[in-house]
């Protein structure tokens, strides 16, 4: 494929900077779309562009990246087209091939993260979607990173794409749901060769600097504090470390401050939102010097503005949790009245509200059966061992359980 920034004599190979053909995938992808490329074609265009970039670049690298991308984009477009009998209508978009040059400097990013997380696309397409084309990360590698075989991924992703072909961007997106398929991405950690709890950071970063809107740095900050403790979440044999155990000395204070400090620039602004809620909460946490001086008087409050912003369940069970911390183990499982057993991880929280009433018979049947309903096998096997520590070694029936918090 010709070169369109090359010029003189061949620059000696070198690697492909791959962090910036991630950078440029939706700004490309957005040109393609304006120049009047449906969704679906043009994204396969640009698939394709990185492609050719990542063979022809390390031997020949461009002066312009951008437009290289998008002249080989379109290019790949225009090829796609021509050989589509069925898409004759747009023979004249061939005809008014643009020369190579410098690219528009709009960027269409933001649109394309409303289009991605569409309300007619389900959960999982749309994070999938949203690492394509916005993350610019290759089928393969959304693939292994959710553990799935590459077939099924790019069946998940083609199907997106034809649900919002056809949707153009240049009509408001909701914020609310850009920002639940981003939180959905950092959910699911880091596997295979990409860690998509930082790629959540980063497209987070980039929404929040794009958007006049704080619950994106609220977002933002959460993340970040998240993010801080994972060096201290697991011990070396892969077991989880509950967070009254870590290591804080393993925690990146670099992330918890710049996670503060974005929070308190969202919250300055007086539009408190969920995600600037549960990021006071973490930065608690973060703050507190070791666990026994976590501020948990302060955690409930925050809690119950949660519970006020969301009526989540699984936010009142969390908060049962606080008022046990707070005010006793009575109080937190007074706190669980009206909760449906059924919760994920309700039955965690009430053995340890158990053993920390002094109930350590209970505490330990609790825990084996929350062990039985895990979702994961660290979660598994953590709570199977907290239940063997109560049958090995029961508490004194006059003694204070030490206690160890549901993770």
């Amino acid at each position: 494929m010709p070169h369109p920034g090359a010029g003189g004599a061949a620059a000696p190979p070198s690697a492909v900077d791959e962090a910036l053909l991630r950078e440029l995938t939706p700004a490309v992808l957005g040109i393609l779309v304006r120049r009047g490329a449906d969704f679906a074609a043009a994204e396969d265009a640009v698939q394709e562009a990185l492609l050719d970039a990542l063979r022809v670049w390390p031997a020949d690298p461009p002066r312009d990246p951008r437009a290289w991308l998008v002249t080989a984009a379109w290019r790949r477009f225009l090829d796609a087209t021509r050989a589509d009998a069925a898409r004759r209508r747009r023979e004249d978009l061939v005809d008014r091939e643009p020369e190579p040059g410098p690219a528009s400097g709009a960027d269409d990013t933001l649109g394309l993260y409303f289009l991605c997380a569409h309300p007619a696309l389900s959960p999982s397409s749309a994070v999938a979607l949203t690492l394509r084309a916005v993350g610019g990360l290759t089928t393969r590698q959304i693939a292994r990173a959710y553990l799935v075989p590459e077939a099924t991924m790019a069946q998940r992703i083609s199907r997106a794409k034809r649900t919002v072909s056809g949707v153009r961007l240049d009509r408001p997106g909701d914020v609310a749901t850009v920002l639940r398929v981003l939180y959905l991405v950092f959910n699911e950690g880091y596997s295979g060769d990409v860690d998509l709890a930082a790629e959540a950071i980063r497209l987070t970063r980039r929404l929040a600097a794009a958007v006049d809107h704080p619950e994106p740095a609220g977002l933002l900050a959460l993340m970040l504090l998240h993010h801080a403790r994972r060096a201290a979440r697991t011990a070396p044999d892969g077991s989880l470390v509950p967070l009254a155990e870590q290591d804080r000395g393993r925690w990146d204070t670099e992330a918890i401050a710049e996670g503060i400090g974005t929070l308190h620039a969202a919250l300055a602004r007086d539009r408190l939102g969920e995600y600037q809620a549960q990021a006071a909460i973490a930065a608690l946490h973060a703050d507190a010097p070791s666990a026994a001086e976590t501020d948990w008087p302060q955690i409930v409050e925050w809690y119950d503005e949660l519970v006020r912003l969301t009526g989540s369940p699984v936010v009142r069970l969390n908060r049962a949790v606080a008022v046990g911390e707070a005010d006793g183990p009575e109080a937190g499982l007074a706190a669980l009245a009206g909760l449906d057993p059924a919760l994920p991880r309700y039955t965690a929280v009430t053995a340890w509200l158990h053993e920390r009433s002094g109930d350590g018979a209970g505490a330990a049947r609790l825990y084996a059966e929350a062990a039985h309903q895990a979702p994961t096998l660290a979660e598994r096997t953590h709570l199977t061992r907290q239940a063997a520590r109560l049958h090995a070694a029961p508490p004194a029936p006059d003694a204070r359980p030490s206690g160890r918090r549901p993770t």
